[in-house]
């Protein structure tokens, strides 16, 4: 990781937040950011772009849970959280908020460095999970969309496939364009002059 860790640390108990920040400065390049008074989580996340946030709350606050899930889809960011009790229910629905680590801790706090570490590994790798899902649907979707232009050109121009492809391939190359993007507008084309009729 490059540069400094900027930590976002969010807890409205001022004891808890200053045992936490004090296991916090135990990672050497960490930076800890405040939500400031009357200030609200979203608003800090986009402002200061922190690389992880760190929730510490003494009981279990389903409100909360709103504002990570409107952070993890605006602004997704790896989220450790501290919890002080057990409770499965709540577990599950942080992880689905978006938290990445989700911890039970005593009055003292464990070694935090690790599991923002690992939160922030799991996360990373989570996101590139998410973005090559989404480019493989993606390269789903437009072979699929080409496909349905050359088969509309094999019907309309009585071409065969090869035919079709190097009519869309030119057209894309004469135009700086993907191949998609063309067989995309050709159907469109069709289908606008198919809703006139």
């Amino acid at each position: 990781m490059a540069g400094c860790l900027k930590v976002l640390l969010a807890d409205s108990d001022a004891d808890r937040a200053a045992n936490l920040e004090q296991r916090i400065r135990e990672i050497s390049d960490a930076v800890i950011l405040r939500v400031p008074p009357g200030g609200s989580l979203l608003d800090t996340v986009a402002l200061k772009a922190p690389d992880v946030i760190i929730v510490d709350m003494a009981r279990p606050d389903r409100d909360a849970l709103d504002d990570l899930r409107r952070v993890s889809a605006d602004n997704p960011r790896p989220i450790v959280m501290f919890v002080d009790r057990d409770d499965r229910t709540f577990m599950e629905a942080a992880i689905a908020a978006g938290v990445s680590s989700y911890n039970v801790v005593s009055a003292a706090f464990p070694d935090v460095k690790p599991i923002v570490m690992a939160a922030v590994a799991i996360f990373r790798k989570h996101q590139q999970v998410a973005a090559d899902l989404q480019q493989a649907i993606t390269a789903l979707m437009e072979r699929d969309t080409i496909n349905r232009a050359k088969a509309l050109l094999i019907k309309e121009r009585g071409i065969d496939e090869p035919q079709a492809y190097r009519w869309l391939r030119r057209k894309a190359m004469n135009e700086s364009r993907r191949i998609a993007a063309v067989a995309a507008d050709l159907l469109a084309s069709v289908e606008s002059k198919g809703a006139q009729r």
